[in-house]
């Protein structure tokens, strides 16, 4: 049986997952390795990604990885948008930002004051939003245009970590596509918008299609001559390669600190409804689209809990959920995206103070503010289920959740009243699991993504939640109200 590393580096941890083939009985099964923080540094008043630490955690992966024996490849996924610079060396210049750093602020006026937002749309077909690609390098060619002169390369993350097991600088596709640079037509990046914010185009890498072989693996990790496959660079990529799917009619939400909710289409969609809607297109995996929004997802809850643990008030996840499940539901609401919530210093208060903007009266309590956090998000996925609907004229009828935030049985209940469709929670381990079965496709042992999804349904078995009739009555009493207090589409 053939054995496969992915190098999975989520915003809050990054882990090594080995995935085993048994190509007999057509299933993979995971083993975690290693887990660490990721997070985030702050030096002086800039937010930072823990670079050195990424790649030196990655080396303890890789090490105990292959003490079970020999690797058939490993290959990295990470969030989209952040970036590294290289000088022509090979040497790191600057230590990468943290796509919620604050000098995005204000960046997007600035941008759409220098070319027009449709026109940017017409080519990307990317979402606007302020920690994108776009809008970081229009930032550091106003701040730091020294950076930019020293460095030869730009490296989206999962190509930097490919970068550091391999020696092989280039980009792939899935993470380019997130940058709001590259044009989603023609496959090539879109020089005259780097033209236009100042960023030389010269920086842009050669760009390789999923499931590229990078190269081997350098002696320095000591695991022989291990091959190193793009995967998919971008880890909803391989998350939404991994959602257990068949037929049409079904929407996928990769459930995590940020709730990517789409479907999969064949070709990008940059119609003006689209751009008016805000929704994203994203490169696939094997040859498809993914027209999607990022919405703000557990995010939220992630900042409520570090607020209340400040405060002495320390509680796990499910902790939270349990309270959450205690509190009335429905009581107060807001929209996920709220500017405010971006990047709070006081996520409960932000959110008591956006209640009471829009006229509600705010939770008290963690319990009710927790419910508000899980209520606002099933009211944003049927809102957002309605455009993608539209925008592609196909009903959806089942919302497929993976990743971490399928284990909150609490919002894949409420995702199913507050919707009125039927939800299958799962695979969490989506990310990994899509890495893997990508990797093993590049090698050979898979052919199509049908493929890739039959091995998913073969080896993990969903959990189903079906709408309950009279919560979803409550979240049609107060659905027109939500849509009204949101701040754009």
């Amino acid at each position: 049986m053939d054995r496969f590393l992915a190098l999975d580096m989520g915003a809050e941890s990054g882990r090594g997952v080995v995935g085993t083939i048994d190509a007999a009985h057509e299933t993979v099964s995971l083993e975690e390795t290693h887990r660490f923080p990721t997070g985030a540094v702050r030096l002086g008043d800039r937010l930072h990604w823990d670079l050195p630490r990424i790649a030196q955690e990655m080396g303890v992966i890789i090490g105990k990885a292959t003490e079970e024996g020999t690797l058939a490849g490993i290959g990295v996924d990470t969030w989209g948008v952040d970036y590294g610079l290289l000088d022509s060396r090979g040497n790191l210049v600057g230590l990468p930002l943290h796509y919620r750093d604050k000098r995005n602020e204000g960046m997007i006026d600035a941008v759409y004051n220098r070319i027009a937002r449709a026109a940017v749309y017409e080519r990307t077909g990317t979402q606007t939003i302020s920690i994108n690609t776009l809008f970081q390098l229009a930032a550091a060619a106003q701040e730091t245009p020294r950076l930019l002169d020293a460095a030869d390369t730009l490296l989206m993350m999962p190509d930097l970590l490919h970068f550091y097991l391999t020696g092989v600088a280039q980009s792939e596709f899935t993470i380019a596509s997130t940058t709001q640079l590259y044009d989603a037509a023609k496959h090539e990046w879109a020089t005259e918008i780097a033209d236009a914010i100042g960023f030389p185009s010269r920086l842009f890498p050669n760009v390789v299609k999923d499931g590229t072989r990078y190269g081997e693996l350098l002696p320095v990790y000591g695991a022989g001559n291990v091959p190193v496959i793009a995967p998919g660079g971008h880890d909803t990529a391989c998350a939404v390669a991994a959602v257990p799917a068949e037929g049409s009619g079904w929407a996928f939400l990769s459930s995590g600190t940020w709730s990517l909710l789409g479907v999969e289409t064949a070709a990008p969609v940059r119609t003006p409804a689209a751009l008016q809607a805000n929704m994203t297109n994203e490169g696939g995996v094997c040859g498809t689209n993914r027209l999607l929004k990022n919405i703000a997802g557990l995010w939220l809850v992630q900042e409520c809990r570090r607020a209340y643990a400040r405060l002495g008030s320390e509680r796990s996840y499910d902790q939270l959920t349990r309270l959450a499940g205690e509190a009335r539901p429905l009581a107060a609401f807001v929209d996920p995206d709220y500017a405010a919530f971006t990047a709070p210093d006081d996520m409960p208060k932000a959110i008591r103070e956006r209640c009471i903007e829009t006229n509600q009266t705010p939770p008290e309590g963690i319990g009710a503010t927790v419910r508000c956090c899980l209520d606002s998000l099933g009211l944003k996925y049927r809102h957002t289920l309605a455009q993608l609907e539209y925008l592609t004229g196909e009903t959806i009828h089942t919302l497929h959740i993976v990743g971490g935030g399928s284990q909150n049985r609490l919002l894949n209940q409420i995702a199913a009243d507050a919707t009125g469709r039927r939800v299958l929670s799962g695979p969490v381990e989506a990310t990994a699991l899509g890495s893997v079965l990508l990797q093993a496709r590049s090698a050979g042992l898979l052919g199509t993504l049908s493929d890739v999804r039959r091995f998913v349904r073969n080896s993990v078995r969903p959990e189903v939640y079906e709408p309950e009739r009279s919560e979803t009555a409550r979240f049609d009493a107060v659905y027109e109200t939500f849509v009204a207090g949101m701040t754009g589409a």
